[in-house]
């Protein structure tokens, strides 16, 4: 029995490696290499800022790996497990479905808990870094290393449009300079045959100043001459961005905000008024409403941390079953079966998120909803297995 369970989890643990893995150099392309990688093709970071920006990503990353590798690891697993009719000799030989996964099982209880120390704790640290690098990697943009011969956008409000013909430490040729009011609509254009440019890394800030300056003004379209021109390119984070997002704060900072507001929420602007006979009640229901409105997206956000910690429990235990009922060994078929599941999680997930302005409904407790789901299917389809049905 001993060596069945050993042979398992080495099945597990090396598969899981290998998915993992895979998942992550996955959501590794779609989030940081389409941001950062560009840009040390281009010199304009160094090796080292990308490396920085990688590692700050991938305990984010693994918060969504990790569930993901688990279903396809099990699905793989006990997919050749039945395939190969190993699952058939280990019956034959007096030994049950159920004490054979234990030790499986036991092993996604465990990865439950590295997953909540990610979602809960690392991950949203590491995420708010990352973020405040990117604010970093811009401030590199917008210096002496500013690429020659390429339009740079610069977002913000204003946001700005740069292009370089040469730049020689600091030493601007052949500039263009273009100034977006609303991100969208041009308010100048300008171009200049020479120019520097200055930054002031404490402010974040970059300041150019160009030499036989001409531009165009909206809204009127001709041509002026400005001789000497200065302005100042803001890349600092906005005041009001500064603090992170929800989604980047850990249990200990959602739970610290929503006491905050509820404090704020229960301090009185004026004397309290003594109510009428005919609305007590709604005197009453009127603080706690408003308090539920405020503080319920605060609450869905940490109920769904918290319920993706165990997503990894529940894809176990689905996963297996149906990878006994599929009798199959190939990978492909498991990785799709694979995402197909992960759909389904992540979209009652969201349905759940969608409804945080609604907190009569309790959209925090719905988080829960995928989970109890994948749970209680995985214990019929596993008692259905294990009985032979």
């Amino acid at each position: 029995m001993k060596t069945l369970h050993r042979y398992l989890l080495r099945q597990v643990a090396a598969t899981l490696v290998m998915t993992v893995l895979v998942f992550m150099f996955v959501l590794l392309l779609g989030s940081a290499l389409k941001e950062i990688l560009p840009l040390l093709v281009s010199g304009q970071t160094s090796f080292g800022m990308v490396a920085k920006g990688i590692l700050l990503l991938l305990p984010f990353l693994l918060s969504f790996a990790l569930p993901m590798a688990v279903l396809t690891a099990t699905l793989l697993v006990f997919g050749r497990f039945s395939a190969d009719q190993e699952l058939t000799a280990a019956r034959a030989s007096g030994v049950s479905l159920l004490s054979l996964i234990t030790p499986v099982l036991i092993l996604s209880l465990l990865l439950c808990g590295v997953s909540a120390l990610m979602n809960l704790e690392i991950a949203p640290r590491c995420r708010v870094a990352y973020n405040s690098l990117r604010s970093d990697l811009r401030l590199a943009l917008a210096s002496m290393k500013l690429p020659e011969g390429r339009y740079i956008d610069l977002p913000g409000k204003p946001a700005f449009t740069v292009y370089v013909r040469k730049n020689r430490k600091q030493v601007l040729e052949d500039i263009t300079l273009i100034r977006y009011g609303d991100g969208t609509n041009r308010d100048w254009a300008l171009r200049a045959p020479r120019g520097r440019i200055e930054t002031d890394a404490t402010n974040q800030q970059a300041i150019i100043t160009l030499f036989e300056t001409k531009g165009t003004w909206k809204p009127d379209s001709a041509v002026s001459t400005l001789g000497e021109f200065t302005t100042v390119l803001d890349l600092n984070t906005p005041k009001g961005e500064r603090k992170p997002s929800i989604s980047d704060m850990t249990f200990t900072e959602l739970r610290e905000e929503m006491r905050r507001l509820e404090k704020r929420i229960g301090e009185p602007l004026s004397p309290p008024e003594k109510p009428s006979d005919d609305e007590p009640r709604e005197k009453k229901r009127a603080p706690k409403k408003q308090s539920a409105d405020l503080t319920e997206p605060l609450r869905v956000q940490l109920h769904q941390k918290m319920a993706f910690s165990f997503a990894c429990f529940g894809f176990t235990l689905v996963g297996i079953p149906l990878a006994i009922r599929m009798h199959r060994r190939e990978t492909n078929i498991g990785f799709a079966i694979s995402l197909g599941l992960v759909a389904v999680y992540f979209g009652l997930t969201g349905v759940a998120q969608s409804l945080s302005g609604r907190p009569e409904l309790a959209p925090h407790l719905l988080m829960w909803l995928p989970n109890f789901l994948f749970q209680a299917v995985g214990v019929v389809l596993l008692w259905r297995v294990n009985r032979g049905l």
